[in-house]
Protein backbone atom coordinates (compact mmCIF):
# COMPACT_ATOMS: atom_id res chain seq x y z
CA UNK A 1 0.00 0.00 0.00
CA UNK A 2 1.35 3.27 -0.40
CA UNK A 3 -0.22 6.82 0.32
CA UNK A 4 -1.48 7.32 -3.54
CA UNK A 5 -3.75 3.94 -3.18
CA UNK A 6 -5.53 5.65 0.03
CA UNK A 7 -8.61 7.28 -0.68
CA UNK A 8 -11.52 8.81 1.72
CA UNK A 9 -15.22 8.42 1.20
CA UNK A 10 -18.27 8.68 3.48
CA UNK A 11 -19.24 5.98 5.74
CA UNK A 12 -22.09 3.46 4.60
CA UNK A 13 -24.36 1.19 6.06
CA UNK A 14 -22.14 -1.84 4.19
CA UNK A 15 -19.05 -1.13 6.17
CA UNK A 16 -20.52 -1.86 9.62
CA UNK A 17 -18.94 -4.77 10.22
CA UNK A 18 -14.92 -2.97 9.37
CA UNK A 19 -16.08 -0.38 11.52
CA UNK A 20 -17.17 -1.87 14.38
CA UNK A 21 -13.69 -3.62 14.29
CA UNK A 22 -12.09 0.06 13.90
CA UNK A 23 -14.33 1.29 16.80
CA UNK A 24 -13.50 -1.70 18.98
CA UNK A 25 -9.93 -1.38 18.30
CA UNK A 26 -9.77 2.73 19.00
CA UNK A 27 -11.76 2.20 22.38
CA UNK A 28 -9.46 -0.11 23.24
CA UNK A 29 -6.65 2.02 22.39
CA UNK A 30 -7.90 4.54 24.99
CA UNK A 31 -9.19 1.89 27.43
CA UNK A 32 -12.80 3.64 27.05
CA UNK A 33 -15.42 0.93 27.32
CA UNK A 34 -18.78 1.84 26.17
CA UNK A 35 -21.99 0.12 26.13
CA UNK A 36 -23.09 -1.26 23.39
CA UNK A 37 -26.23 0.89 23.20
CA UNK A 38 -24.22 3.92 22.84
CA UNK A 39 -22.00 1.77 20.08
CA UNK A 40 -25.68 1.25 18.13
CA UNK A 41 -26.54 5.11 18.62
CA UNK A 42 -23.55 6.44 17.57
CA UNK A 43 -23.71 4.03 14.91
CA UNK A 44 -27.16 5.08 13.98
CA UNK A 45 -25.82 8.94 14.03
CA UNK A 46 -23.29 8.51 11.50
CA UNK A 47 -25.20 6.73 8.70
CA UNK A 48 -27.91 9.46 8.79
CA UNK A 49 -27.35 12.15 6.81
CA UNK A 50 -29.30 14.35 8.48
CA UNK A 51 -27.14 14.02 11.76
CA UNK A 52 -23.80 14.60 12.85
CA UNK A 53 -21.22 13.38 13.72
CA UNK A 54 -20.12 12.45 10.56
CA UNK A 55 -18.13 9.69 9.75
CA UNK A 56 -15.58 8.66 6.92
CA UNK A 57 -13.46 5.81 6.23
CA UNK A 58 -10.15 5.24 4.66
CA UNK A 59 -9.64 2.49 1.90
CA UNK A 60 -7.26 0.57 0.52
CA UNK A 61 -8.66 -0.70 -2.71
CA UNK A 62 -11.78 -2.13 -1.30
CA UNK A 63 -10.92 -2.22 2.30
CA UNK A 64 -11.78 0.28 4.93
CA UNK A 65 -8.36 0.84 6.99
CA UNK A 66 -9.56 3.43 8.99
CA UNK A 67 -12.43 5.97 10.44
CA UNK A 68 -12.85 10.06 11.51
CA UNK A 69 -15.53 11.58 13.45
CA UNK A 70 -16.09 14.76 13.22
CA UNK A 71 -19.17 17.40 13.91
CA UNK A 72 -19.83 21.11 13.29
CA UNK A 73 -20.41 23.54 16.65
CA UNK A 74 -21.27 27.12 17.50
CA UNK A 75 -18.56 29.47 18.90
CA UNK A 76 -19.15 32.44 20.32
CA UNK A 77 -15.38 33.44 18.68
CA UNK A 78 -16.68 32.52 14.85
CA UNK A 79 -19.64 33.14 12.81
CA UNK A 80 -19.04 29.92 10.83
CA UNK A 81 -18.40 27.91 13.86
CA UNK A 82 -15.76 24.85 14.80
CA UNK A 83 -15.15 21.60 13.61
CA UNK A 84 -14.03 19.28 16.16
CA UNK A 85 -12.25 16.10 14.80
CA UNK A 86 -13.59 13.57 17.93
CA UNK A 87 -12.34 10.46 16.65
CA UNK A 88 -9.72 9.07 14.32
CA UNK A 89 -8.01 5.48 14.02
CA UNK A 90 -6.12 3.63 11.29
CA UNK A 91 -5.68 -0.15 11.81
CA UNK A 92 -2.69 -1.19 13.22
CA UNK A 93 -1.50 -3.33 10.40
CA UNK A 94 -1.07 -0.27 7.68
CA UNK A 95 -0.13 2.67 10.31
CA UNK A 96 2.32 4.98 8.88
CA UNK A 97 1.09 4.73 5.29
CA UNK A 98 -0.94 7.70 4.82
CA UNK A 99 -4.08 6.91 5.99
CA UNK A 100 -4.19 9.12 8.84
CA UNK A 101 -3.29 12.30 7.05
CA UNK A 102 -5.90 11.21 4.45
CA UNK A 103 -8.47 10.88 6.78
CA UNK A 104 -7.06 14.30 8.45
CA UNK A 105 -6.78 16.08 5.27
CA UNK A 106 -10.48 15.19 4.37
CA UNK A 107 -12.00 16.67 7.68
CA UNK A 108 -10.07 19.70 6.38
CA UNK A 109 -11.91 19.78 3.48
CA UNK A 110 -15.44 19.37 5.06
CA UNK A 111 -14.71 22.36 7.10
CA UNK A 112 -13.92 24.36 3.67
CA UNK A 113 -16.87 23.52 2.16
CA UNK A 114 -18.55 25.14 5.28
CA UNK A 115 -16.75 27.97 5.47
CA UNK A 116 -15.34 26.69 8.89
CA UNK A 117 -11.43 27.45 9.70
CA UNK A 118 -10.66 26.34 13.01
CA UNK A 119 -10.99 22.38 13.42
CA UNK A 120 -9.45 20.77 16.44
CA UNK A 121 -8.76 17.83 18.34
CA UNK A 122 -7.26 16.20 21.52
CA UNK A 123 -5.47 13.10 21.93
CA UNK A 124 -3.80 11.66 25.05
CA UNK A 125 -0.01 12.71 25.37
CA UNK A 126 1.08 9.17 25.59
CA UNK A 127 -0.17 8.57 22.01
CA UNK A 128 3.04 9.29 20.50
CA UNK A 129 2.98 7.52 17.31
CA UNK A 130 -0.33 10.30 16.33
CA UNK A 131 1.11 12.93 17.64
CA UNK A 132 4.24 12.58 14.79
CA UNK A 133 1.67 13.23 12.16
CA UNK A 134 -0.51 15.52 13.92
CA UNK A 135 2.58 17.59 14.54
CA UNK A 136 2.66 17.66 10.79
CA UNK A 137 -0.56 18.96 9.86
CA UNK A 138 -1.26 20.93 12.94
CA UNK A 139 -0.47 23.13 15.62
CA UNK A 140 0.12 22.28 19.40
CA UNK A 141 -1.75 24.27 21.52
CA UNK A 142 -1.43 25.60 24.92
CA UNK A 143 -4.95 24.80 26.11
CA UNK A 144 -5.24 22.07 29.14
CA UNK A 145 -8.78 20.18 29.61
CA UNK A 146 -11.10 20.15 32.40
CA UNK A 147 -13.61 17.92 33.19
CA UNK A 148 -16.23 17.62 35.79
CA UNK A 149 -16.09 14.72 38.30
CA UNK A 150 -18.25 11.28 38.47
Amino acid sequence: MSSSSIRVRELRTGDRARWDALWAGYLAFYEEPLPPQVTEFLWKRLIDPSAQPYGLVALDGEQVIGIVHYHFHLSTWSVAGNCYLEDLFVDRAVRGKGAGRALIEAVYRAAEERGVSRVYWHTQEFNTPARMLYDRVATLTPFVQYRRPG
